[in-house]
């Protein structure tokens, strides 16, 4: 069976989803084929490890568009359906059904895979990761007959879950090789209130431990081995160690990858019938030294509608401002930038009150600003660093000075 699609995009996350919906809104008339591999609609993916895993949230709750869009918009989705090549000459792709799509564009927006922890124990019932809608409910099953969970990794997945884990009454510990939460992402002060707020609210946080294996009992998780030798109990085991870009597809019909499939400022690969988008991504950004893959729904969003524009006529560069969230339990923190490598953290505000935000820089320049409970400085920190607007240590370390009205005159 052969289809035909003017663009087909392949991975209906919120990338890919966008991507369909900005051709649309964009007046483009000629056919859009979605393809994704999960069953059912395209769906929200941060009420995962939050709404959703909490019970707030039911599945129809976290869906981005209605069935109905689909018919109503002439964008013909393909879901449950896997892609297994790339034939670039022939300009197609063929799914796993044994169906092939032609395309005059194609886009990647194939995602990321969780990394796997290697360890005895891993296979053992009650051992779970979370990136899908399937996932997240099994591990909300799980945690009601939980009394303990365990959880690999301090990042913002392992400490959202830790929060609503928390919030349901279970003993919580969490294992993070390095001595901080979200080492990789935050500053050292953000870091350490996270670390002080979660230890307020009952969870167990080891830091410098790794895990040596899980001890299973009949084939069901029951603790946890330490690099340390200590045996921690649990009942439930996630484990949130960072993602992996989904770039096979990619490597295979000979694109260029490097952890990510490589593109360009215009989010093409050196084929210039094929664009790559979202977690899958490395792209060159104005705010990073280096080609970047950003796991975000803002960056998801953006370069859906960044190639869209394109296909649409509208070509240009892709240098958005990165920005990010995490809820843990009540706290809200919202990033702005890309504050990994920096030097020196400006704190203004009141950590001890829940509200502040950490001004991160490196050689003098404003690399961003982590905010908890200060909305208003994360969106005067967006609008700084879109104009690319001058701030230094020294004037942020004024008793005076005030975020929000500094970007207002810059």
């Amino acid at each position: 069976m052969l289809r035909h699609g003017a663009v087909v995009i392949v991975g209906a996350g919120q990338a890919g989803l966008q991507t369909a919906v900005s051709l649309r809104s964009a007046g483009f008339e000629r056919s859009v084929v979605l393809i994704g591999a999960e069953p059912g609609l395209p769906y929200e993916h941060p009420p995962l490890s939050k709404a959703l895993l909490a019970g707030t949230a039911q599945p129809k709750d976290v869906a981005l568009r209605p069935e109905s869009y689909f018919d109503s918009h002439e964008v013909e989705l393909l879901a449950g359906e896997r892609v297994v090549a790339v034939e670039r000459d022939m300009r197609r792709v063929l799914l796993e059904s044994g169906a092939a799509v032609r395309y005059e564009h194609l886009v990647l927006a194939t995602g990321a895979v969780n990394r796997r922890l290697e360890c005895p124990g891993c296979e053992l019932d009650g051992v779970l990761s979370l990136r899908t809608l399937a996932q997240a409910l099994e591990l909300r099953e799980r945690l009601l007959d939980a009394e303990r969970v365990a959880i690999v990794g301090a990042g913002f997945i392992g400490l959202e879950v830790a929060a609503v884990a928390r919030a349901m009454g279970k003993q919580v510990d969490v294992f993070e090789l390095a001595e901080l939460p979200m080492g990789r992402v935050v500053s050292e002060p953000t870091a350490r209130f996270f670390a002080r707020a979660h230890r307020r609210e009952g969870v167990h946080l080891h830091f410098n431990s790794g895990v040596r294996r899980i001890v299973g009992d009949g084939g069901r998780a029951r603790a946890v081995e330490t690099s340390d030798g200590d045996t921690v109990l649990a009942d439930v085991v996630l484990v949130a160690i960072g993602i992996v870009p989904d770039d096979e597809l990619a490597a295979v019909a000979g694109l260029p990858v490097a952890g990510g499939v490589r593109v360009d400022q215009r989010l093409l690969t050196p084929d210039p019938a094929i664009s790559a988008i979202g977690d899958c991504a490395r792209f060159p950004s104005p705010f990073a030294d280096r080609p970047v893959i950003l796991e975000s729904v803002q960056n998801a969003c953006d370069q859906g509608r960044a190639v869209a524009a394109r296909v649409s006529g509208d070509d240009r560069a892709y240098t958005a401002v990165p920005w990010f969230w995490s809820d843990q339990g009540q706290l809200r923190l919202q990033i702005a930038g890309l504050t990994v490598g920096a030097q020196d953290a400006v704190v203004i505000g009141d950590p001890e009150q829940g509200r502040f935000s950490a001004l991160c820089f490196a050689g003098g320049r404003l690399l961003g600003v982590e905010s908890v409970g200060r909305p208003g400085d994360h969106v005067a920190a967006r609008k700084l660093l879109a104009r690319r607007a001058s701030l230094s240590p020294e004037q942020a370390r004024r008793a005076d000075f005030d975020l929000k009205a500094y970007a207002r005159a810059a």
